[in-house]
This record gives C-alpha cells, structure tokens and sequence, in this order.
C-alpha cells in the first residue's frame, strides 16, 4: 500500500504484489484461455477492413446460403445475401467497441462520483447517494431501451445510454472503498503534509481501490456487450453498422429455417461474455489480498 510518507521504502512491495497477482493470474489455465480468445477477437476486429475490406451489408451473393455450402462465404449468407463470415468480424468492432467504450465512460462517471461521495462524507454524500439510487430504482434496460428511444439510435447514443445504466454499479463500490480507506495512516499523513483534497483522492487513495474496480470493469464489459445485442435485437441498433446481435435481430424471423443465422453470432457473443466472466473471476482471485495471503 503507498503512504504519503514511505514512497521509496514501498515501492519495492508494491511491484512484489503486482508480480505475484499476476503469477496467480497466469497460472490460471481458464484465464489464459480466456485472453487468449480475447485477443483474437480483439485482432480479427481490429483486422476487419483487411479480412473483409467490402461493405459488410453489401449483397455479394443469392440469399441463404449454407456454411460450407461454397467455400469463398465459409459462414454462408444471410436472407439478403450478406456475407455472414463477414458481419461476424465487422461486428465484432461494434460489439467490442461499444463494450468497452461504455465501460470506460461509465466507470469515469462511477469513479468521480463515488470518489466524492466517499471521501467528503456528509452531505455531499447523502446527495450523490440519492442521485445513485434514482439511477438504480429504474430498471436498467428499461431506461436503456428509453434513453436510446429517445435519441437516434447510433452507436454513439447506444454507448452513451449503457454507460449511464451502468456506473451506479462503480459509484457504490468506489464509494464504500473510499470510505474504508479514507482514516487510514496513510491518509491522515498525506492531510499532515498539506496535499490537496484532489492529490489525495486521485494519487494516495484510488490506487488502493483499484483491484475490485477493474474486477467489476471486465463484468461491465460483458454486461454492455449483451445490451447493446438485446438492443439490436429489438431494432434499436445503429442501422448504418453491423453488430452480433444485429446479426441476430436480422435472423430471427427464419430461425426454423436457417436457424445459422442466429446460432454463428450467438456462439460469438457466448463466447466473448464467457471468455470475459472467465478473466473477471481470475482476477477477483489474483488481486484478492485474502487470497492472495493464502497462496
């Protein structure tokens, strides 16, 4: 843990704790497979304009073709001749984008809010905890599907409305963290030595609340990415951008009859939301200090 008086002597068990969390992390076997196929995901999207640099909604052969019915659309077609193999990897940008975009805002959002609320106590923490829980006592898809209803659906607006359904969640956990942390030695040293109320929150303390931040950050991710499916399942996507679960969305009116179409996005999203849960709990244990402690 840093102090605002012993930087040099603890640097050394800081980076000590760092390497061995991540020991733990690597001699997880489920974890390693999970960023792995991360990675490749992460890859194939970024890739995506090399792989398949047509429009992915381009029409480029007869509808409903079978996977492994002609080998140059490996994946088949889709009601209007769209490439499927191709959606697939194109929608993985959205998807991920969205995901991850969404997560970032609303865990600035939840951190800010929290941090204040936490660390200042009083009223300023009776109203922010108000302002959370107004947030919390509508369903989150329900506002999500209304916040978007409401502006244009894009993938900007998307991104926007699950960040704001979401960092209630960070908001409380970074507010109960501060709280525990905010009477602590090395607080108190960082107030006796004259640092700003922004220093100590941002540098001294912050630092301390990070392992069950980026523990719940991979679990927003996941969340994200199956709101912003539900989304387009619903109509309410980006119709300018091919995502999985516009992909499901579009196939779903012949789901008994060319039920791939739901099947190859849908092993895509179980995968990836799997594959992030898997890294979720590896880390919750890698950055765990109880456990930790144990191993």
């Amino acid at each position: 843990m840093t102090t605002a008086t012993e930087r040099v002597p603890e640097a050394m068990p800081e980076s000590d704790g760092a390497w061995r969390s991540l020991r733990a992390f690597l001699r997880n076997p489920s974890a390693v497979i999970a960023s792995l196929f991360l990675v490749f995901v992460t890859l194939v999207a970024i890739a995506a304009p090399l792989i398949y640099p047509e429009d992915p909604l381009s029409m480029v052969t007869r509808p409903f073709l079978w996977p492994g019915q002609n080998p140059q659309f490996p994946l088949g077609s889709d009601t209007l001749g769209r490439d499927v193999a191709a959606g697939l990897v194109w929608g993985s940008r959205i998807s991920l984008i969205i995901g991850i975009a969404a997560m970032a805002l609303g865990v600035t959002i939840g951190i800010v809010v929290g941090a204040a609320a936490g660390y200042f106590g009083g009223r300023i923490d009776d109203a922010l905890v108000r302002l959370v829980e107004i947030f919390q006592t509508t369903p989150s898809f329900l506002m999500l599907i209304v916040l978007v209803a409401i502006a244009e659906p894009r993938v900007e607006s998307i991104t926007v409305g699950i960040a704001l359904v979401t960092w209630p969640t960070i908001a409380r956990l970074v507010r109960a963290e501060f709280r525990s942390l905010r009477e602590k030695d090395f607080v108190t040293a960082a107030r006796g030595l004259g640092y700003g109320h922004l220093r100590i929150i941002f540098i001294e303390i912050l630092p301390n609340a990070l392992p069950p931040i980026i523990v719940t950050s991979s679990v927003i991710v996941a969340s994200a990415i199956l709101m912003e499916s539900a989304l387009a399942f619903m109509g309410l996507g980006d119709p300018n951008r091919i995502s999985w679960g516009s992909m499901i969305g579009a196939g779903r009116e012949t789901l008994r009859t060319a039920w791939y179409l739901t099947a190859v996005p849908g092993v895509a999203i179980v995968l990836t939301v799997l594959a992030l849960n898997m890294i979720g709990d590896a880390l919750n244990d890698a950055l765990n200090p109880r456990l930790s402690s144990e191993r």
